[in-house]
């Protein structure tokens, strides 16, 4: 066996319609080549990378079908979905906040919750050891009738729906580790208990009025929703201690059937859409973390499925490292900014300042 590795060209083929980074163009705000920062850049020249290396032969290279509407209404409400298909159809638009589609782009969304769907079924039918889905659009931000931050179905939330519907798990782990807050995936399964939510994220950066540490759930979920919000400037070494002194125990804790990783790579220096200061090796490191606790866990049942990140010249290097890990090849991509990114990373009374406020969490949780 080995890792499957889920991908579609008309992924790359989304719109994002006529924005200048964050802003729609008009007025004084002239248009800029790509638009959104969410473009097929950074997830093509990824998968270019993989083919360039020579990474992507050790792989399980694999398509999926779209999920079926049956999928969709398991998280969607009907006059969601029929709002998006005939908006679709007529040439496009925009339903939520900031997240255009050109023609076709409900077909291509269900393309991109299949990857997700697929490589999380194909891992627990024991068909592949774990699995990376290169997802577009993405889904984490995506609330059942609310499209935002990019993002037009919640494709975790639809595989593991998916999953439940088959009997194929109990209890899910879900770990968002992109930089901004994983609001749509928290609040489909809030007041669950069978899923587990945790995410890693920049405090207050998208969006500003969720992802308190505080937030632990509703009802039967009540402690099943763990929020880690960072400082901005946190840091490589931040980002390990809080996957070792939260993230490892909370799934430990929990024991679940399969993990998912809602793996966005903007995190990382010198991302347009981030304060942080995360590396090629910071991912690398907690892929590692996170693959160990599945051997340890559930039988080494890992799904990442690809979120954010919006340097193109670097998110390539931070997801092959990634898959490097995830597939336990040799076949390296030497990071050219390593040197420079861990020249930059804060001090020791930053980091002494970042670690008490994880104590403090850590703190928290044990007392509760």
């Amino acid at each position: 066996m080995a890792t499957g590795f889920f991908w579609d060209e008309r992924c790359f083929w989304h719109a994002g319609g006529n924005y200048a980074m964050m802003l729609p163009v008009g007025g004084l705000v002239q248009p800029l080549p790509g638009g959104l920062p969410e473009n097929p850049e950074t997830k093509r020249r990824l998968k270019n990378l993989l083919e360039v290396t020579g990474l992507i032969r050790e792989l399980d290279v694999r398509h999926a079908a779209m999920v079926t509407e049956e999928d969709l209404l398991r998280v969607h409400p009907q006059s969601y979905l029929t709002a998006f298909r005939e908006m679709s159809d007529a040439g496009g638009g925009e339903l939520g906040l900031r997240t255009p589609f050109g023609p076709g782009g409900y077909e291509i969304a269900k393309v991109s919750a299949g990857l997700a769907k697929e490589a999380l079924f194909a891992t627990l039918r024991g068909e592949i050891d774990n699995a990376y889905a290169l997802s577009r659009p993405p889904g984490h931000h995506c609330l059942p009738d609310f499209p935002n931050g990019f993002c037009l179905l919640a494709n975790i939330a639809i595989a593991v729906e998916a999953a439940f519907a088959a009997g194929m798990v109990d209890r899910v782990a879900v770990l968002d580790w992109d930089v901004h807050h994983g609001n749509g995936t928290e609040a489909i399964f809030y007041d669950r208990d069978d899923v587990l939510t945790i995410s890693l994220h920049q405090e207050r950066n998208y969006p500003l009025d969720t992802g308190d540490f505080d937030d632990r759930g509703s009802g039967a979920g009540d402690g099943f929703n763990l929020n880690i919000p960072l400082p901005a400037g946190a840091g490589h070494n931040t980002y390990l201690e809080a996957m070792e002194r939260l993230v490892i125990p909370a799934l430990a804790d929990f024991q679940p059937d399969v993990i998912i990783v809602a793996c966005g790579y903007d995190a990382a220096a010198l991302d347009p859409l981030s304060r942080m200061l995360a590396t090629s090796e910071t991912f690398r490191l907690m892929t590692t973390m996170v693959k160990e606790a599945a051997a340890l866990l559930c039988d080494g049942r890992l799904v990442l499925v690809h979120e954010g990140g919006y340097l193109e010249a670097y998110v390539p290097f931070c997801g092959h490292a990634v898959i490097q890990e995830l597939s336990g090849s040799r076949i390296t991509a030497p990071d050219p900014m390593l040197d420079t990114f861990n020249a930059r990373q804060p001090g020791p009374r930053f980091e002494n300042y970042c670690s008490v406020l994880l104590a403090e969490m850590e703190d928290a949780l044990i007392a509760n």
